[in-house]
């Protein structure tokens, strides 16, 4: 069983799904004008996502960064719905996909009427991105309630520091932060705890 979240500024309906072992969030943003959609990070359980794909056309399989979890039914979807793969080129080699086309930072998705821009924000994994569509942010493991995803060594901490700083807390406090673990925030609602994290550090 898959939830409608709020569509916000974006006009995109979101469902979502949450699917293996680390409860992991799978989401379909998709243009009720149109009926197409882009889904993201195909974690487990293909069956569950094809469900939820159901009547609409996917232009686009998009991961948040490469680590595995996020990724497992990523091979068995996108043959079942004939959509390309994508994945940010810093990661490629962590996921072990060769058949993923590469994303890029600024670039724009199409989805129906609407779009979702890549912000590659680095830090979580070398090729992490987030998907910004009008007010909605799918901020993979750059951000969750209460701060960042984890790291490996302090230089890696201080880039993801960086990518909240630079990119996504540039953003409107009202701007809703859809992770890729756990339950939905804002910006206004975690930006108060910037300095903690920072002080916290990895």
């Amino acid at each position: 069983m898959s939830n409608d979240l709020a569509p916000g500024e974006s006009g995109l309906l979101v469902r979502s799904l949450v699917a293996g072992p680390l409860e992991n969030n799978v989401y379909l943003a998709a243009c009720p004008a149109t009926g197409r959609a882009l889904l993201i990070d195909p974690a487990d359980d293909a069956a569950r996502i094809l469900e939820m794909t159901a009547g609409w056309e996917v232009g686009g399989i998009l991961l948040t960064h490469g680590h595995q979890d996020h990724l497992g039914a990523a091979v068995a979807v996108t043959r079942a719905l004939g959509a390309p793969l994508r994945l940010h080129p810093a990661d490629a080699g962590l996921a072990g996909l060769a058949s993923a086309l590469p994303l890029a930072d600024g670039e724009r998705i199409a989805c129906g009427g609407h779009a979702l821009e890549v912000l590659h924000t680095p830090g979580h994994t070398p090729g992490s991105v987030c998907f910004l569509a009008g007010g909605t942010l799918f901020s993979g493991d750059t951000l969750f309630p209460g701060g960042p995803g984890a790291t490996e060594g302090p230089a890696a901490f201080a880039a993801v520091m960086a990518s909240l700083r630079r990119r996504l807390f540039t953003l409107p406090d009202d701007t809703q932060v859809l992770p890729g673990h756990g339950p939905a925030t804002t910006l206004g609602a975690e930006r108060p705890y910037l300095d903690e994290w920072e002080r916290r550090g990895w």
